[in-house]
């Protein structure tokens, strides 16, 4: 931890109040804990047992065998992913210090080892005659499986032998993992000097949204000069990690680079084509015509990339207390639902929450669900913006879904991406209307219309734009390896397309795409976002014409986790994503905020 960050907080930190730390004791008490070791030896020697039990036996099981059998492994895994998560937590929390580095690598190799005993089990399922399962299925006591089996034989088609499923499964640490993990701690070891500072990534990136329009020059022109000077090494990450993608599902059958995580995400490759292409259709009509707005209320001609999110300048930037923050999401969620807010206070009144900025910890802000027999943990790193309390909303917003699905138990209680995000731009949603309800002149009204437009943009025209540079990185790669520059040129083409001719997108953001995690953490991942605000915004419309219980229906939603697919989830609110006309409704909430944007300006 640098000197700067741990033993002088700025003004600005100090006017936030007292910013909370996560307590990972709920977990393991330390790296060192007792308990820890214990876990790990005796999930290794019911592994074993369980292997030895089961294996070479799933198709002579009757339905009560097979049902203990799942029991069993699902307390298995969930014993696993408590380790795992605390590994993965205190990583994030400080990525600079090499103990936790190797700490968090140690448990990765730990549990991949006994976990490749456990692989079995999938396998054999999917090996299942229909007829067999079937007949598995129509006994009561498999009434609780029937989701998890009906996901887990999608993978079916694409199940490789058992050797080779267990050849990809132990060397994920040596290979996807260990890549993943040099991205974060390149990204969270990088400096960016400003004003006679050495910043971090959360940092200098809140400098974006300075007030001085000098300050998010200078910031910009920092970021883009570190990160250009690592590029090469980010372009090895890129190119091994695509690569890597391509072998894999070359040899499992798919035919494009997206196609395993729609199946992940239990999506048809056609809903995610129509969403792409709906919000392809619309950037004129969304980013280009905003943000031309946004280059007049500025006085420029054409804008500088790194004004994309500058406050405007009636914005008086005031820094919201943590406090103020936490009262004004809770009250948004208590507006809609008060068991939805109790679930969210949770969160503030035990330590589930890390809320500062340190040198190390990982930057941007993530909930992470560990395991039902635990609870979420939240990671923000809070500077008292309104798009910090913002991310406040989303972020809670994922820790009450999964607060609440945990009662699916392990196996079912995790949903896809395309659900996931959900609740998390639903939250959003509810904070920004409740702030809205507070503007008290027309002035005030624009900025917050301004400030939602541009969160929305984000989230919908960026994630596509981002969306559509993967699709071309990973379509080159399939036959060679691309350089920097090529890197760049695909990221400066799906940049200018979405944004528009507004932008004057300087040379020095051809590296902007090195700092996007999404892209190595969870390939295609991106999409996920459109996909939950377009859904959000269908939502919303029908919970405003409610009349009463569709708080009710909603919280069922998040409770019913992963054991619903999204077409049985929406059906009760009247939704149907397989409808391409439902992605072009979705923006119409955007494209109306615009819309007034325009005439109060």
């Amino acid at each position: 931890m640098s000197e700067d960050l741990q033993e002088k907080p700025s003004e600005s930190a100090s006017s936030l109040g007292k910013l909370p730390e996560w307590d990972l004791s709920d977990l393991y008490a330390g790296p060192e804990d007792p308990a820890l070791q214990a876990d790990l030896a005796d999930l290794e020697s019911r592994a074993e047992i369980f292997r030895g039990r089961y294996q070479g036996g799933l198709a002579r099981l009757a339905a009560a065998g097979f049902a203990e059998a799942a029991e069993v492994y699902q307390a298995l895994q969930e014993g696993l992913g408590r380790v795992i998560s605390y590994a993965q937590l205190l990583h994030a929390g400080d990525m600079n210090d090499p103990r936790n580095g190797q700490f968090y690598q140690t448990m990765q190799e730990r549990v991949t080892a006994i976990s490749a005993n456990l692989l079995f089990f999938t396998l054999e399922l999917n090996k299942l005659e229909e007829e067999a399962l079937d007949k598995l299925l129509a006994a009561t006591a498999m009434a609780r499986w029937q989701p998890w089996l009906r996901d887990r034989r999608a993978f079916r088609p694409y199940q490789l032998s058992d050797e080779a499923e267990r050849l990809l499964h132990e060397k994920y640490v040596s290979g996807r993992a260990a890549w993943s993990r040099l991205f974060d701690e390149t990204m969270a070891a990088l400096r960016f000097p400003l004003d006679g500072k050495e910043l971090t990534t959360a940092e200098i990136l809140d400098r974006f949204t300075d007030r001085d329009p000098k300050v998010r020059q200078a910031s910009a022109h920092s970021f883009a000069r570190i990160l250009g000077e690592h590029t090469r090494t980010f372009a090895l990450i890129a190119n091994t990690l695509a690569k890597d993608k391509e072998i894999e599902d070359r040899w499992r059958g798919f035919k494009t680079p997206v196609a395993s995580r729609n199946l992940a995400n239990l999506v048809e490759d056609q809903v995610v084509e129509a969403l792409v292409q709906a919000v392809v259709e619309a950037y004129p009509g969304l980013s280009h015509r905003y943000y031309a707005m946004k280059a007049r209320w500025l006085g420029y001609e054409k804008l500088p990339y790194w004004e994309r999110n500058a406050p405007l300048p009636q914005d008086d930037g005031r820094p919201i207390p943590w406090e103020e923050a936490r009262d004004t999401v809770l009250s948004a969620y208590g507006d809609f639902s008060e068991d939805m807010a109790a679930a969210g206070k949770r969160f503030f009144d035990a330590a589930w929450i890390d809320a500062p900025l340190r040198g190390g910890k990982t930057p941007g802000a993530f909930a992470h669900p560990t395991v039902p027999g635990a609870h979420p943990y939240l990671l923000l790193n809070y500077q008292g913006r309104i798009r910090d309390v913002t991310t406040l909303a989303h972020e809670l917003g994922h820790g009450v879904h999964q607060l609440l699905a945990g009662a699916q138990g392990y196996l079912l209680a995790d949903t896809p991406l395309t659900l996931a995000e959900t609740a998390s731009v639903f939250g959003e949603m509810l904070t920004f209307q409740a702030l809205l309800r507070r503007a008290e002149t027309p002035e005030r009204r624009r900025l917050m219309l301004a400030g939602k437009v541009e969160d929305m943009l984000n989230t919908v025209v960026r994630q596509i734009a981002f969306h559509r540079f993967e699709t071309k990185v990973h379509d080159a790669r399939r036959t060679a390896e691309l350089t920097a520059d090529q890197l760049g040129d695909i990221w400066m083409e799906t940049q200018h397309e979405a944004l528009g001719p507004a932008f004057a997108l300087d040379e020095e953001y051809r590296s902007f795409w090195a700092y996007i995690p999404h892209f190595v953490h969870v390939p295609f991942y991106v999409y996920a976002y459109a996909f939950g605000d377009c859904l959000v915004n269908s939502l919303y419309a029908v919970y405003r014409q409610a009349e009463t219980g569709f708080a009710e229906q909603y919280l069922e939603l998040l409770r019913a986790g992963g054991s619903k697919r999204y077409d049985a989830l929406l059906a009760p609110f009247g939704l149907d994503a397989r409808d391409p006309a439902f992605w072009s409704q979705g923006l119409t909430l955007l494209s109306s905020f615009i819309d007034e944007l325009e005439q109060l300006a």
